[in-house]
């Protein structure tokens, strides 16, 4: 069984639409996520601020996560 290896060029117009959204997303979140923890005081963030750096480098879960758990309301 071979597995074919395809390039970002060979994949039909849907699918790349679909690839540079999802991009767009996750660099979105991840900005946002560090400008927010940049601009808020420690007493504002649950646990140390720098714990929070590489949780917010995680995929799609960090800056979710960090929004939803990591700030103090």
């Amino acid at each position: 069984m071979s597995l074919a290896r395809s390039n970002f060029a060979d994949l039909p117009t849907p699918s790349k639409v679909a690839v540079v959204v999802a991009v767009i997303v996750q660099v979105s979140l991840t900005v946002a996520g560090f400008v927010d923890l940049a601009r808020r005081d420690q007493d504002e963030v649950r646990g140390p601020k720098p714990v929070w750096i590489p949780v917010i480098l995680v995929n799609w879960v960090g800056p979710m996560v960090y929004f939803l758990a990591g700030r103090r309301r």
